[in-house]
């Protein structure tokens, strides 16, 4: 096994706790060679049986960007419904949902359950584990952003056949993810909804239980 050094170790530790999800980004292309690295690392992301389950579709076309920013929006006023007359509804209003329009490059990231056959090692037993498969690769488009100075977002306020319909996905690959990534003059310190108080991290340690559920850490 091959070992980092300390700074090598730090700049991993770096980007696990300091990557953000983004909404804003500016008028500034990316570098090809940039935008293949990351989807290299999204490649290289483990997955059960080694399925591969994930395909990108990546979409810099103007007029596509438009119709996807267009379904989000129309989610995006549909949810609203669940906040009016809450107090978290000024939040959720004041909240930016997406940057689809502003970012350079949105990618459609999707999972094929049906990729590797129908017998895939250690997925017989466990169906979901080709969305979880391809979740590790969101990650490592994460991590390898942060680490190419881009930011990233991504998206889930839309319905999956407003997409497909969109990008012509055929009806049996998940569109898991809309990932919009492009630089930025905004990288805030803490994760924007921490920021507008809408949620907080809780606590490792009432998170960790020892042997058994809800058994806490000797």
């Amino acid at each position: 096994m091959n070992t980092l050094t300390n700074e090598e170790k730090q700049g991993v530790y770096k980007a696990i706790f300091n990557r953000r999800d983004i909404r804003t980004f500016i008028d500034k292309p990316i570098e090809e060679e940039a935008l293949m690295r990351v989807l290299e690392a999204a490649h290289s992301a483990p997955s059960v049986g080694f399925m591969q389950p994930w395909n990108f579709i990546v979409i810099k076309d103007e007029a596509t960007k438009r119709e996807l920013a267009g379904i989000v929006e129309k989610e995006r006023r549909a949810l609203s419904i669940h906040y009016e007359g809450t107090e978290r509804e000024l939040t959720f209003l004041d909240l930016k949902i997406a940057g689809i329009i502003e970012a350079p490059v949105t990618i459609c990231v999707t999972n094929n359950p049906f990729s590797a056959g129908d017998h895939v090692l250690g997925r017989n037993s466990i169906p979901e584990t080709d969305l979880m498969s391809t979740s590790c690769a969101i990650q490592n488009m994460w991590l390898a952003s942060y680490a190419e100075g881009l930011a990233m977002g991504w998206v889930s306020f839309y319905k999956k056949d407003d997409v497909r319909r969109i990008l012509e996905i055929p009806y049996h690959v998940d569109p898991v993810a809309l990932i919009s990534i492009g630089y930025t003059e905004n990288y805030p310190d803490r994760p924007l909804l921490e920021i507008y108080k809408w949620e907080k991290r809780q606590q490792l340690d009432k998170l960790i239980f020892e042997n058994k559920w809800n058994e806490k850490k000797k």
